[in-house]
C-alpha cells in the first residue's frame, strides 16, 4: 500500500457515498483530508469524524464548486490549515432524471454548473497553486458509465460526464509540464444509498449484468483513485479508467449476433 503521508487531498462531494469512501481510503494511506459537500453539511461532519478516527487530520469546508469565489476560498482554507493541496479529486456531482424534450434550461444549467464547471474551476484553482509551489500534483476527475453509453432521461448528466472525460485529456496535456497528472475514473453500477433508493434490488439487477458477477461498491472506486494519486501511477496521465466489472465491455447484442450480417 503506497503511502500518502505528508500530502493533503481535497475531495469534493465527500459527505457520503463514493466521495466518503475515497476520503477514507486516502486517509488510510496517510493523507490529510479536506472534505467538501455543499449540499450535505452533516455528511461533511461525519466524514471528518471517520477520517479523524483513522488518526489523520481533516478539515471540512462549506463551498459550492460552481462558484469561483467559493472554490478560491476553499483552497485558501486548505492552504491555511495544511500548507497546500497535492491531490484533488473532483467528485461533486448532481443528477436530474428528465427526458430530453422536457428538460428545463435551468436544470441543464444546474447540472452542468456543478458537474462540469465545478471540475473546471477546482482543477484550475488547484493546478495554479501546484504550479506556483513547484510541487506538482495529482488530479482525478470522477466520470461515469454515462461516458460510454447513452442513458435515456439523463442527457444533462451524460453531457457533463462526457465533457469531464475530454476535459481530462486536455488538462493532462497542458498540465504535465508542471508535474501535474490528470486522470479520470468512470464508475459503472455502484451500490450506495442513492442507487438503492432508485432501485431496491440494485445489487441483484446490475450484478447479474456485470461479467464479474457482482455490483460495484464505493470502495472499488476508492481503490482506483488511490492508485492514480500514488507514486506507482507517476507515468499515467490523460487516462480514463473504467470501474465497472466489465459491464460496458459487454456487447448489447446477443453473443451470436454480428453487426452487418
Amino acid at each position: 500500500m503506497s503511502s500518502l503521508s505528508g500530502k493533503t487531498a481535497l475531495i469534493t462531494g465527500s459527505g457520503g457515498g463514493i466521495g466518503r469512501a475515497i476520503a477514507l481510503e486516502l486517509a488510510r494511506r496517510g493523507a490529510r483530508i479536506v472534505v467538501n459537500d455543499f449540499r450535505n453539511p452533516s455528511g461533511v461532519e461525519e466524514t471528518c469524524r471517520q477520517v479523524q478516527e483513522l488518526g489523520v487530520e481533516a478539515l471540512g469546508v462549506d463551498a459550492s464548486v460552481a462558484l469561483s469565489t467559493d472554490v478560491a476560498r476553499m483552497f485558501d482554507q486548505a492552504t491555511e490549515k495544511f500548507g497546500g493541496v497535492e491531490i484533488l479529486v473532483n467528485n461533486a456531482g448532481i443528477q436530474v432524471e428528465t427526458p430530453l424534450l422536457e428538460l428545463s434550461e435551468d436544470d441543464w444549467d444546474r447540472v452542468l454548473a456543478v458537474n462540469l464547471k465545478g471540475t473546471f474551476l477546482c482543477t484550475q484553482e488547484a493546478a495554479r497553486r501546484m504550479r506556483d509551489r513547484g510541487t506538482g500534483g495529482r488530479i482525478v476527475n470522477i466520470g461515469s458509465g454515462c461516458n460510454f453509453v447513452g442513458f435515456p432521461n439523463l442527457v444533462s448528466y451524460t453531457a457533463s460526464k462526457g465533457g469531464i472525460q475530454t476535459f481530462t485529456k486536455v488538462a493532462a496535456v497542458e498540465l504535465g509540464v508542471h508535474g501535474i497528472n490528470v486522470n479520470c475514473v468512470a464508475p459503472g453500477a455502484i451500490e450506495n444509498e442513492r442507487t438503492r433508493e432508485e432501485l431496491p434490488d440494485y445489487a441483484g439487477t446490475w450484478g447479474r449484468m456485470a461479467p464479474v458477477g457482482r455490483v460495484g461498491q464505493p470502495e472499488d472506486v476508492a481503490g482506483a483513485v488511490a492508485y492514480l494519486v500514488s507514486d506507482e501511477a507517476s507515468f499515467v496521465s490523460g487516462h480514463t479508467l473504467q470501474i465497472d466489472g466489465g459491464l460496458f465491455a459487454r456487447s448489447p447484442w446477443p453473443t451470436d449476433a454480428h453487426p452487418g450480417e
